[in-house]
């Protein structure tokens, strides 16, 4: 799905740059955090291979807040740059919240921004936050019916669940679902999940989701990764979601895997974002 979406996204960043307006992202990053790094590689990579140009910012982890925000603020004016992404998590002395609420809204790739927010709430175009973006292309593709479905989305962060549950609870012919927004402190989320259609997780909890939680034929959609210890493994660790995948596939219609489900579809969805900005920069 992820191919396929870069394909389509090749085509428009090739008219795009055709006619003058070749879609730039500024990449951020503050420090030298190893995962961060190892993240904002393949951002660029991703970039290279769709066409986007990707502007490198990369500094030094005694960077005050000030000067970031400065960045920031140059980046905004920037008319070249269609997309701003300061890599989190940023040292502790700076404040993520108003880094990313210094970012011009109409540049806000991540959609964070609460402005980016108040426009999904209330259905307005804008930008949508990347992996939420990237659940419901996937449920689009795979043509899971949604409208009237029960939707168990479990896990309410700001970067997934809350605003994944607005997005299929929208009266769209792609959405309309009835949504379940399951957290830490809900009763009985088994007893939710057992019903729903639909299933996100998005807990941050390894294999939360087990096989009795899950009603036969439901689609399941793994959100999380998380690392479990594996002496088997080189680097001592391995990657896991927060579904027992093995065994809820056994009761599953539908899973996505973890590493290589929700992850390069959400990748993907940054580069659209990108190209998005691009193709509202030339209609402005």
């Amino acid at each position: 799905m992820a191919a396929q979406v870069r394909t389509d996204l090749r085509r428009r960043v090739a008219a795009l740059t055709a006619a003058g307006l070749p879609p730039t992202l500024a990449v951020v990053l503050v420090g030298d955090n190893p995962a961060s790094i190892s993240y904002v590689t393949a951002k660029e990579r991703d970039c290279e291979e769709v066409g986007i140009r990707s502007l490198d910012h990369r500094l030094p982890a005694a960077t005050s807040q000030q000067q970031l925000l400065d960045l920031v603020q140059t980046l905004n004016r920037d008319r070249s740059v269609h997309g701003i992404l300061v890599q989190l998590p940023l040292p502790e002395h700076i404040d993520p919240d108003a880094v990313v609420a210094a970012i011009d809204p109409d540049k806000d790739v991540d959609g964070f921004h609460p402005v980016s927010m108040g426009r999904l709430l209330l259905g307005l175009p804008g930008f949508v936050p990347c992996t939420p973006r990237a659940v419901l292309r996937m449920l689009e593709l795979s043509k899971v019916p949604l409208v009237g479905a029960q939707v168990a989305v479990v896990g309410r962060g700001m970067i997934v669940g809350r605003p994944l549950a607005v997005l299929l609870s929208q009266k769209r012919a792609t959405a309309n679902a009835t949504v379940t927004l399951c957290h830490s402190a809900t009763v009985d989320i088994a007893a939710h999940t057992a019903r729903a259609d639909v299933i996100v997780a998005a807990i941050g909890r390894p294999a939360f989701i087990t096989a009795d939680m899950v009603k036969p034929g439901a689609v399941v959609i793994d959100v999380g990764i998380n690392r479990v210890e594996d002496s088997s493994r080189p680097r001592g660790y391995r990657l896991v979601g927060d579904v027992d995948t093995d065994a809820v596939a056994a009761v599953a219609a539908q899973i996505t895997p973890v590493p290589g489900g929700v992850g390069p579809m959400t990748r993907a969805m940054l580069l659209e974002n990108t190209v998005q900005g691009a193709e509202g920069a030339a209609h402005a």
